[in-house]
């Protein structure tokens, strides 16, 4: 045994371990509700910020916000379960395709959730109105909706700095849950995860929490607070695909691959192909963001008429001026 590794506690998979008959507040039912509800506080605070996104604020009004977190917590349920099935149990979802509503059984893929946050995204952008700032009744400043459809990259910008969050508390449930361990160790931080194993493992929940939580996180941060990446349509969605894809990859060689996806072409996990397209599209969208940004100002005041140029006067005098004038009597000259 590796004198200077961990034992791994066999914690509860429930929250204080209260539960009846297998209902009870799991672990990992905790961490989607606190990453939801942090990130919807951080997503108001950051839409009330306007001079973090310059010409482009307002981007969304406080009621546009709440309701797209109900659209992000659909999409990161369905699809997340959707993709565990089809990336990584894709067996089971023709012989027992039923499966797929258990949700309480767990089995919840990332990059599946990211395709139903996208899809919601789309939606959402679909059926809302692009905000601008007006007047209401009492002449005071007010945000009112135009007839101009939202930007889904307006929607991104603001969710993307958001989800770090619920990432880190979803690897931390992982990590209590005992699930997606890392391959066998002999640095000193790494965990015993039964009697049988002669070699401690790499705990990659722990290192996707820091990376994809706290890391990222701080990322995005500076990038909107320090750098004014918001006041770029689609940087700060860019930065947020590329650097997820990138930590994934990274953690990817030393997580122990899916069960029945051991033998991938070219030593490839199914996390490294599925993270492969972010960075490539995280890329893009950083080089394609400008600030040459739509502003919407509302509908546009009528204008007054222009007036007609004035006639420009003639140097000639009439001949009724030049009649009527009277010679002028010559001065005498100083002596």
């Amino acid at each position: 045994m590796h004198l200077l590794a961990f034992e791994f506690p066999n914690l509860d998979k429930y929250v204080l371990g209260l539960q009846w008959h297998g209902f009870g507040i799991r672990w990992y039912a905790l961490a989607y509700v606190a990453g939801i509800l942090l990130g919807w506080w951080y997503a108001i605070r950051l839409a009330r910020k306007e001079p973090l996104w310059g010409p482009r604020a307002p981007i969304m009004s406080r009621d546009q916000v709440d309701d797209l977190i109900l659209w992000i917590t659909v999409g990161v349920i369905v699809g997340g379960r959707v993709g565990s099935m089809v990336f990584y149990n894709t067996s089971a979802l023709w012989e027992r395709p039923l499966e797929i509503f258990k949700i309480w059984q767990g089995g919840m893929s990332f990059h599946g959730g990211l395709i139903g946050v996208m899809i919601a995204m789309l939606l959402f952008a679909r059926f809302q109105k692009q905000p601008y700032w007006g007047v209401n009744d009492d002449k005071q400043p007010a945000i009112k909706l135009s007839d101009r459809k939202m930007s889904v990259l307006s929607v991104s910008d603001l969710v993307a700095p958001c989800v770090p969050i619920g990432l880190f508390f979803g690897r931390i449930a992982n990590f209590i849950n005992g699930e997606l361990w890392g391959r066998h160790t002999n640095l000193p931080w790494g965990f015993y995860i039964n009697e049988e194993d002669a070699l401690p493992v790499h705990p990659s929940q722990l290192y996707e929490a820091l990376l994809e939580g706290v890391v990222l996180f701080a990322i995005l941060r500076l990038a909107t607070h320090r750098f004014g990446q918001l006041k770029r349509s689609g940087a700060v969605t860019g930065i947020f695909l590329a650097g997820y894809g990138f930590f994934r990859i990274l953690v990817e060689f030393v997580r122990q691959p899916d069960e029945g996806l051991q033998n991938l072409p070219l030593g490839l996990t199914m996390g490294m192909i599925l993270s492969l397209p972010m960075i490539i599209a995280g890329v893009w969208l950083y080089m394609k963001a400008n600030d040459q940004t739509v502003v919407i100002t509302g509908p546009e005041p009528a204008r007054a008429p222009a007036k007609a140029p004035a006639k420009p006067s003639s140097s000639k005098p009439s001949p009724k001026s030049a009649s009527s004038a009277k010679p002028r009597a010559a001065k005498p000259k100083a002596k």
